[in-house]
């Protein structure tokens, strides 16, 4: 019984730890909402390889797939690679896990897409920051 307290207890540690490393840490770095870090403007660019817009809109507002200016708030990254990867068929969503592009810059893409999400990143061309 105890035991299985302090399992319960040190969860719930872990949980909140997590989630406020999420909440502090951004996956991207961004200066005047056009200028990114490398792995970020790879995401871009992956993102603009694959022609996502056609779905998911210029912006990320939605189109015949959803606004991922919305999905990205209350997916978390493994929920959302896991999306990418496997896809959602039943739903339209191609699956990528055989594009090298996609899984060479998975978090890069992630970064970019959250950053749009948060509202820190512009629509638009982007450049590195240097």
């Amino acid at each position: 019984m105890k035991i299985s307290r302090w399992i319960a207890g040190l969860a719930f540690a872990l949980a909140g730890v997590e989630a406020g490393q999420a909440a502090d840490d951004k996956p991207y770095k961004v200066a005047d909402g056009t200028k990114v870090d490398k792995a970020t403007l790879e995401g871009w660019r992956t993102w603009r390889a694959l022609a996502c817009e056609r779905c998911h809109g210029a912006k990320q507002e939605g189109l015949v797939g959803p606004s991922l200016l919305e999905s990205l708030q209350r997916l978390s990254k493994e929920e959302f690679k896991q999306t990418l990867m496997k896809g959602r068929p039943e739903k339209g969503m191609p699956n990528f896990d055989a594009s090298k592009m996609v899984t060479d810059n998975l978090d890069g893409l992630y970064a970019y897409l959250k950053g749009r999400s948060d509202g820190a990143i512009q629509p638009g061309r982007l450049e590195e920051l240097k």
